[in-house]
């Protein structure tokens, strides 16, 4: 009763309704579709077309180099040609004895494991496709760098090794151009 004194009966505590519905918003229109939905066919379109382009492109970017092939005459003077100006000794003398019998393997068309000084002298000999005369001297280069190679430092003269070996090859170079301009074809 005491509490009934204090807060007077108002309309506010007034028992109401409380059952009732609030009154409804109006309804919203059809949700459009999403940037996904509306864009999903482009996008995996796009997105492989890219792939793919990209993978083309590193193929062909990181696509090996094709080797040049020189000739050997071109390959041998230019070897050479490097060789010139260092000093002549023993590691010279081999390198220009290994260039010498890979361009005359090369022009030959010797085949096989590489060959000492007799196998190779017996090749050219046997068949080869230079005159004599230049076998003659091509072994005779051969058999100096050899000699020199093993001999001591102060013992003979320089060979000129490379100069003679430019010479050489030029002098084969013609010999073999002659005779394939020579020879009828097929």
């Amino acid at each position: 009763m005491f509490l009934l004194f204090i807060f007077p009966a108002s309309p506010a505590f007034a028992q109401t309704d409380t059952n009732a519905l609030p009154a409804l918003a109006p309804a919203y229109g059809e949700l459009p579709p999403t940037f996904w939905q509306h864009y999903e066919t482009p996008i995996f379109v796009g997105s492989f077309a890219l792939l793919a382009v990209a993978f083309l492109f590193l193929r062909v970017l990181l696509r090996p180099e094709t080797p040049v092939i020189l000739p050997p005459e071109v390959l041998a003077c230019r070897t050479l040609t490097k060789l010139q100006p260092r000093p002549e000794d023993g590691k010279l003398l081999s390198e220009v004895s290994q260039v010498l019998r890979r361009f005359v393997g090369a022009v030959c068309n010797f085949q096989g494991a590489q060959m000492t000084t007799a196998e190779f002298a017996a090749a050219l000999t046997g068949g080869a496709k230079i005159s004599p005369q230049l076998a003659e001297a091509l072994l005779t280069l051969l058999c100096a760098c050899d000699k020199d190679k093993f001999a001591a430092r102060n013992a003979a003269p320089p060979l000129n090794a490379v100069g003679r070996a430019l010479e050489l090859v030029a002098r084969i170079e013609n010999e073999t151009r002659r005779r394939d301009a020579g020879a009828p074809s097929a």
